[in-house]
């Protein structure tokens, strides 16, 4: 094959009038239809000058040409960089400047805001809306289509995408056309996904979640997909009987719990319900099952790797845990020593495989120090394998509190936390503490008439050693969460950094 990417995803379908996308209102598109597209994106790029190895970035909304614009990147081997839809002009602005790319691609109202950020990087700006209007659409519909399909190879760089940069500056993980293939071939065997599955795709395609996994594996196997601008329950609810799977994150399984209307009746006929990009509480794994008759299969992946593990498809989907690694990828747990430690004890995760990243771009320190020259990547998350196998995320390495000299892991204290009455669900921080170092505080979120506080500490002062034990207990009616439903830390840490002050109000715990 001369582009094994594309190839995979559309180019072997090309003339193939079997579904690809069935859209709101009743509008089919067909894997020729998608191919037939991306080959007239690709005659607009090929008229602007862009040639293999240049850049373009897209910030607009879901859409089909959206989707088309990505494969015609691959068909071109253009460099596509996705953005999150949420990021301001600042951001933007440092993401153009460090990617250089060619081409950027915004919705129409981000437009005057960008101008001068692209102007100044010498990038041409288009505009592409929900509806597909714009400046990228006019041009893309005066280009004449080109069939031919670069040649690239394994190791061609076919995207980049950025960290969310909480800890520093965003990196650009620059991730190629062999490692989102075996990541997408891996997956569709591993879920047994077919032609003939119909997934519900609800969530954004500037995220590695809802392309790289959702679109490129249904593509792979050359499925088709229920396509929605974005998540509404009610929309998911009239979808579902048409559907045979669904991707999403855990904040979408707890919306559906919160109908009445979402019970076997409507579930039932599904083959598979998945869950990533956040951790799924045990509590929504088990009132699902209880619901529905279905296990949520949950899967444990970050930018830079695509997917590492997956609970089974067949045997026990186990909540909390994110099951075994990937056929082909290797996870181990090393501990402070850098020595790989035994089952059932907590370390850094190391993940190695066809699915790990090239490396970030124009950070060749960075790289050298989470890339090891033996091809174990360094992920930052914290975690262990029990005696079967089973891989269970405790954290992230930034979100290790040490207090008083001792290592608490969040995770441990939001399972107990969130399985108390009036908890809905918990964060755990640590904050600068005069005596300890950092003092262990607990954000919840109240369920019902609400916890209470002084049972809550007095239950845990019972089950956890005292130096687990919240300082703190705060209450708020939501826990702030970025785009993809993951727990925003960083954020709960800036607004508790005060709890400790002299002269702070003393709260239940403390």
């Amino acid at each position: 094959m001369t582009n094994p990417l594309y190839d995979m995803l559309i180019g072997g379908r090309a003339d193939s009038p079997a579904p690809l996308l069935h859209l709101p209102g009743g509008q089919v598109l067909s894997y020729a239809d998608m191919a037939a597209r991306a080959a007239r994106i690709a005659g607009m790029l090929s008229a602007e000058g862009l040639e293999k190895g240049d850049r373009l970035a897209m910030q607009c909304p879901k859409s089909p040409e959206a989707l088309a614009l990505y494969l015609a990147c691959l068909q071109s081997g253009v460099i596509f960089l996705p953005l999150n839809t949420a990021y301001t002009p600042d951001e933007i602005g440092y993401f153009v400047g460090d990617a250089a790319p060619k081409i950027v691609v915004t919705d129409p109202s981000a437009e005057d805001a960008l101008r001068p950020i692209t102007e100044a990087a010498g990038a041409l700006l288009l505009t592409l809306d929900a509806e597909e209007q714009g400046s990228f659409a006019a041009r893309v519909a005066e280009a004449a289509p080109v069939t031919e399909v670069t040649p690239c190879t394994q190791e061609d760089l076919a995207c980049f995408l950025y960290t969310s940069g909480t800890t520093g500056r965003s990196k650009g993980a620059m991730l190629t056309h062999g490692n989102l293939a075996s990541n997408a071939e891996t997956l569709t065997r591993t879920w047994r996904f077919t032609d003939a599955d119909v997934l519900l795709h609800a969530l954004p395609i500037f995220h590695a979640h809802g392309l790289f996994v959702a679109c490129n594996v249904l593509m792979n196997a050359g499925g088709s997909m229920i396509w929605l601008p974005g998540f509404s329950t009610e929309a998911v609810l009239e979808a579902l009987p048409r559907a045979t799977s669904m991707m999403g994150v855990p904040t979408f399984y707890t919306r559906l719990l919160d109908a009445p209307a979402f019970d076997r009746d409507r579930a039932g006929h599904m083959r598979l319900f998945t869950s990533g990009s956040a951790p799924l509480l045990a509590e929504t794994h088990d009132r699902f099952r209880e619901r529905t008759g279905h296990a949520i299969l949950e899967r444990y992946g970050m930018t830079e790797t695509g997917m590492n593990t997956s609970n089974p498809y067949d045997g026990d989907r186990r909540a909390g845990t994110v099951g075994f690694p990937l056929e082909g990828v290797e996870i181990r747990i090393m501990g402070e020593e850098g020595t790989p430690l035994p089952a059932g004890e907590t370390g850094m995760i190391e993940v190695r495989g066809p699915n790990v990243f090239k490396g970030y771009w124009q950070m060749p320190e960075k790289t050298a120090e989470e890339l090891r020259e033996n091809g174990f990547f360094i992920t930052g998350d914290l975690g262990r394998i029990d005696a079967e196998g089973y891989v269970t995320i405790v954290g992230r390495e930034k979100d290790l509190i040490i207090s008083g000299g001792y290592n608490v892991y969040p995770k441990e204290v939001e399972q107990l936390l969130d399985d108390l009455p009036g908890v809905r669900e918990s964060a755990v921080i640590g904050v600068p503490h005069a005596d300890f170092g950092e003092g262990v505080v607990a954000v919840l979120v109240a369920e019902g008439a609400g916890p209470d506080l002084d049972g809550i500490a007095e239950e845990v002062s019972g089950r956890l050693a005292n130096y687990k034990r919240p300082k703190r207990y705060v209450l708020r009616e939501a826990l702030p969460r970025n785009t993809m439903g993951k727990v925003q830390k960083n954020v709960l840490r800036e607004e508790c950094a005060e709890l400790f002050a002299p002269g702070a109000a003393r709260q239940a715990g403390g």
